[in-house]
């Protein structure tokens, strides 16, 4: 029996549009001094959604005290209430699903020997595993565009979703993104990409303690309602990835299973 998205593209219908606007916080490399946690985060907007998206970091501007037009960076938002505020109020749109990565750098073997940009894309794999299951179950192709990254090309990320497509082991279901590939671009010109930040971010706090050894789990909390839950499959399968997910990581992160 055929599957509603074959049946649906076999007969010519119209499939939705998503878009994925991808973010990360932490530092990517696996040095001793750097963070304990690296996070990569997409939020998933609908095209017909994207004028609600943007009325949305209006109003979050107005709360937050910016002007018109200033990019929304978790980075300046130095008081706790203005981030938990801008938690829950994403959190609280239904036009959003929200997809993380979490690597848990000082669980990891072997794969700590990644340099930077492997670091990145090894886990913008596993996002994009994730964003193409959204997208097949949704009958949706999907369009994703990342942050800009630090050293990172275009052709890097072009040779990278080439060698992807023909690994052995890759997951992703390629019929439900847009051939095209990934695009970068920076938050000023694309404002959807502050929003993943503001995933990213929250997402980080909740696992990587602060100078003075604090971590917020409060802010992802706020997010939950929006992260994307497959059934009743694990929300670690899905909606927030833990790398890895092992006996160390589930006995170190327990309140992950209560979200």
């Amino acid at each position: 029996m055929q599957s509603v998205p074959q049946q649906l593209q076999r007969s010519g219908s119209p499939r939705r549009k998503l878009h994925a606007y991808v973010d990360e916080a932490g530092v990517r490399s696996h040095s001793k001094a750097s963070s304990d946690h690296f996070v990569m985060s997409a939020v998933i907007v609908d095209d017909e959604s994207k004028q609600a998206a943007a009325e949305f970091l209006a109003q979050l501007r107005s709360d937050l005290r910016r002007r018109p037009g200033d990019p929304l960076h978790w980075q300046n938002f130095n008081a706790h209430t203005d981030r938990l505020h801008a938690a829950q109020s994403l959190g609280r749109q239904e036009w959003a699903t929200i997809s993380s990565v979490v690597v848990c750098k000082r669980h990891l073997g072997g794969s700590s020997q990644l340099n930077e940009d492997q670091a990145y894309l090894y886990t913008l794999r596993f996002l994009l595993e994730r964003l193409s299951w959204y997208a097949r179950d949704s009958s949706a192709v999907l369009t994703y565009t990342l942050a800009h990254i630090v050293r990172m090309q275009l052709a890097k990320l072009r040779e990278y979703e080439a060698n992807l497509r023909v690994g052995p082991d890759c997951r992703i279901h390629w019929p439900a993104l847009n051939p095209k590939g990934g695009r970068i671009d920076q938050p000023k010109r694309v404002e959807l990409l502050q929003a993943a930040d503001l995933a990213a971010s929250a997402t980080f706090a909740a696992f990587n303690p602060d100078k003075f050894g604090n971590v917020e789990p409060r802010y992802l909390e706020e997010l939950s309602p929006r992260l994307y839950r497959r059934g009743c499959s694990p929300l670690v399968s899905y909606g927030l990835k833990m790398h890895p997910w092992n006996g160390s990581t589930k006995a170190a992160y327990p309140w992950v299973a209560a979200l």
